[in-house]
This record gives C-alpha cells, sequence and structure tokens, in this order.
C-alpha cells in the first residue's frame, strides 16, 4: 500500500479479500487458472510442484508478511506449482483484474512486482542449491535463511514461528533430524530455539553455514 497513490490504494483495498486456509488445503494447484495475486496474513504455506508427476520437490515455504504468484498473474496462465498450508493460514488476495490495472498505472507497484521477481528468482536459485545438499544441517541453515528474507518477507522479523514438524516438512527431513540440526546451528550462534519458533542472531552466518 505504501507504493500506491490514494486513488489506487482505494481500490486496492475495496478489492482486496481475506480466507482462511485450514492445514492440508491448497491455496493454489497445478493446472487451474489464476484468479487472485496471494499474499499471506498469518500461518504458513508450502510452494511445491506436482508429486503425481514424478519426485515431489518443495520450491519453498512461505511466511507471513509476503506476496507470492507475481509471475503466474503476469503471464496470465495456470499454476505450475501447489500451494499448501502447512496450518491454518489466513491467505489475502487481490483480483488479476486489479493487479493489471495497478500495473497498468503505477510507477511505484512496478517496482514492487520487479522487486518481488528479481528476489523470488535468486531464492529459487538457492532452493536449487538447497536440494542438491547431502549435509542435512546445511540444508536446514539455508532453508531457515531463506525463511528470513526481509524483502519477500518483511513480516517476520528476527523470529519465525514454525514448529520442528513443520520445518521438516520444508527441507525434506524428520522432525528428529530437524531438532538435531538446529540445536547444532544454535551452537554455532546463528539462532536460538524458542518456544514455538526461531530466532534468528545472525542471519549472514546462517547463509553461509557449512557443516564441519
Amino acid at each position: 500500500m505504501r507504493t500506491l497513490n490514494a486513488e489506487e490504494a482505494a481500490l486496492a483495498r475495496a478489492d482486496f479479500r481475506v480466507l482462511q486456509a485450514e492445514a492440508g488445503e491448497f491455496v493454489c494447484r497445478v493446472g487451474r487458472p489464476v484468479s487472485y495475486w496471494f499474499g499471506l496474513i498469518d500461518g504458513l504455506l508450502k510452494m511445491s510442484n506436482d508429486s503425481e508427476l514424478g519426485l515431489p520437490i518443495t520450491f519453498t515455504g512461505l511466511p507471513p508478511g509476503g506476496w507470492f504468484g507475481e509471475g503466474t498473474v503476469l503471464k496470465h496462465e495456470p499454476y505450475r506449482y501447489n500451494i499448501q498450508a502447512l496450518r491454518r493460514s489466513l491467505v489475502a488476495g487481490i483480483t488479476v483484474q486489479t493487479f493489471d490495472w495497478l500495473l497498468d498505472r503505477s510507477i511505484g507497484f512496478n517496482r514492487f512486482v520487479m522487486r518481488q521477481l528479481n528476489e523470488r528468482l535468486g531464492q529459487f536459485i538457492g532452493a536449487r542449491e538447497i536440494d542438491r545438499m547431502s549435509n542435512p544441517d546445511m540444508r536446514v541453515a539455508r532453508s531457515l535463511a531463506s525463511l528470513f528474507h526481509p524483502v519477500l518477507y518483511p513480516g517476520v522479523g528476527e523470529l519465525l514461528r514454525i514448529t520442528q514438524q513443520e520445518l521438516g516438512y520444508l527441507v525434506g527431513l524428520s522432525r528428529q533430524r530437524v531438532n538435531e540440526a538446529l540445536r547444532t546451528l544454535q551452537a554455532a550462534g546463528c539462532i536460538r530455539i524458542e518456544y514455538g519458533g526461531v530466532r534468528v542472531l545472525d542471519l549472514e552466518a546462517l547463509r553461509r553455514y557449512r557443516s564441519s
């Protein structure tokens, strides 16, 4: 909203919708037509491929405070990924028509979307690197760092509300192995494990973490 003028913000607010997605429910499904540009108010989502077509791959987790799916909205193409709620989540959205209207009129909105696309590209390149890592501690470190992205997910801050089971779903590890990795990262001074979540103490160290 900070990028929009009064007229643009008023139209966006009038079009704004919020829905509640239960754990396991799909917000977007592969092959379905795009209808909204989505953002997450509260909860946790997972972006993944269609497991029916081969080995399941999690592209990224989506914590609160960020928008997602702008590439699909720009191209007006069917979804090529699934977005699934890992727990009860509040999802916001504006219609494709309003997205296009803002894109045609607002320089600030265009800059916001371009920055989103650029940061998302970097995130997906990082996700491919994570997918090829065999060391569990490094996989957890890189995956956690991607969830503390200050541009894509400004609402997270320094504390991410996430369970070890949920992190395991995103990383592809058991809850027990995630617990072990988190304790290793805590001992290295990168994070602090808190009740119901993880607090980042040194984001750059988390991004660069190498297992000895």
